[in-house]
C-alpha cells in the first residue's frame, strides 16, 4: 500500500476516523527500480546476449501493456480526482477552461502552421519538467535544501532529462551527427548534475535525506546510461514507474481520507454500497478506463463516426481526448497540490 494507516484524536477528544499518510520510506523505496533495471541491463549484456535491447520495444508507447499500467491510468486518476468532486471543480474551473481553450488553440489550430517537431519538443519539455518537479518537489520536503541548491538541483535533471527524452524518442528522425550532438550535451549535464549532488549534499542533514536527493539525481543519470546503451525501454521505465507511482500514492491516500465514512461521489457511494474496499476504488476505475480507451476508444469512436457522419476519426481517443488530458494533468497537477488547496486537506506524510 502507499501510505500508512494512523488515527487522529476527534474534536470531542474521541478517537477519530483511520487515515492515511504518504509515507517518505515507501516513496524512496519506489527507487529501486533503478537498480532493478540497471541490473537487467548487466544481465542481458554479460549473459542474455542482448536479448532484452534486441526485443524491448524501441519505445514504452509502442507498448499497449506499459500504456495501460503506466501514464494513462495516473493522468485519468487526475482528472476524475478534479471532475467527480464538485467542490474541487467549482474551485478550479476558471483555471480548466482557461487551460482547455489553450490546447485548443496552441495544438488544434497552432498545428495547421507550427512544426510538427516544435510542437513535440515543447511537449517533451513540459513531460520532463512535470515529471521530475514532482520528484524534486516530494524531496524537498525531507532534504531541506536552501532555495539556490534545490533549484540547480531540479533545473539541471530537467535539462538533462529534455535531450533524454528527446534522443530516445526522436532517435528514428536524427541523423547520427545530431544523435550523437543530444547525447554529448545530456552527458555533460549529468556530470553537472553528479558535481552539484556533492555540493549540495551537505545541506542535507540528515542520512534519510541524503538518500532522497541521490535517489532523484540516479534517477536521471541512471536513464542516461540506459539510453547511451540503448535500452530505451528501461531508460523511460525509471523515472516513469517513480513518478507514476508516487502519484498514485497521493490519489489513493487522498481519495481514502475524504470518503472513508462519508462518500462524497457517485464512486465512493456505489463502492460503498458495493462494500468495495476504498483504496481499490480509483484504481479499478483507472485501469479499466485505460485499457478500455487504449484497446478500443480509437475503434469505437472511428465506427460510430463512419456510420452516422460518413467520416473517418483516427486516434481520437488515444491521441486526441488522452492527449488533451495529460497536458491538462501537466497544468492542474502544477495547482492542484499546492498548501492552500484544498486538496491539501487529506494528505498528510510520516517517516
Amino acid at each position: 500500500m502507499s501510505a500508512q494507516t494512523f488515527s487522529v484524536p476527534a474534536p470531542d477528544g474521541g478517537l477519530g476516523r483511520r487515515k492515511l499518510l504518504v509515507s517518505f520510506r515507501w516513496l524512496l523505496g519506489l527507487y529501486l527500480i533503478i537498480p532493478v533495471c540497471l541490473l537487467l541491463q548487466g544481465m542481458d549484456g554479460g549473459f542474455w546476449h542482448n536479448y532484452l535491447r534486441e526485443n524491448l520495444p524501441s519505445s514504452p508507447t509502442h507498448f499497449l501493456l506499459f500504456q495501460i499500467m503506466f501514464g494513462t491510468p495516473h493522468i485519468i486518476a487526475s482528472a476524475t480526482l478534479l471532475v467527480t468532486n464538485g467542490d474541487y471543480f467549482r474551485h478550479f474551473r476558471r483555471k480548466v477552461l482557461w487551460m482547455t481553450a489553450v490546447v485548443a488553440v496552441v495544438f488544434g489550430v497552432g498545428s495547421l502552421f507550427i512544426p510538427y517537431r516544435v510542437l513535440y519538443i515543447a511537449v517533451a519539455c513540459w513531460t520532463v519538467l512535470h515529471v521530475l518537479k514532482q520528484q524534486h518537489g516530494v524531496a524537498r520536503g525531507v532534504c531541506r535544501l536552501p532555495e539556490w541548491a534545490f533549484r540547480l538541483l531540479l533545473w539541471l535533471s530537467v535539462a538533462a532529462g529534455i535531450f533524454i527524452y528527446i534522443g530516445i524518442f526522436l532517435n528514428q528522425s536524427l541523423d547520427a551527427g545530431q544523435a550523437a550532438t543530444i547525447r554529448q550535451v545530456a552527458g555533460v549535464l549529468c556530470a553537472a548534475l553528479l558535481v552539484s549532488g556533492l555540493v549540495c549534499q551537505r545541506y542535507a542533514d540528515t542520512a534519510f535525506a541524503k538518500w532522497f536527493l541521490w535517489a532523484n539525481i540516479g534517477l536521471v543519470v541512471s536513464s542516461y546510461y540506459l539510453y547511451v546503451h540503448q535500452y530505451y525501454f528501461l531508460a523511460i521505465l525509471v523515472p516513469r514507474w517513480v513518478h507514476d507511482a508516487t502519484a498514485y500514492s497521493f490519489y489513493v491516500t487522498h481519495d481514502y481520507n475524504k470518503h472513508n465514512g462519508a462518500p462524497q461521489n457517485i464512486f465512493y457511494r456505489w463502492a460503498a454500497a458495493c462494500k468495495l474496499p476504498i483504496v481499490l476504488v480509483l484504481p479499478l476505475f483507472t485501469f479499466a478506463s485505460a485499457f478500455l480507451l487504449q484497446a478500443y476508444g480509437d475503434t469505437v469512436i472511428n465506427f460510430f463516426s463512419q456510420h452516422l457522419f460518413g467520416i473517418t476519426w483516427r486516434k481520437v481517443a488515444t491521441v486526441g481526448l488522452l492527449g488533451y488530458l495529460g497536458l491538462l494533468h501537466y497544468y492542474t497537477e502544477a495547482i492542484t497540490w499546492k498548501q492552500d488547496s484544498p486538496y491539501r486537506r487529506y494528505i498528510g506524510f510520516c517517516p
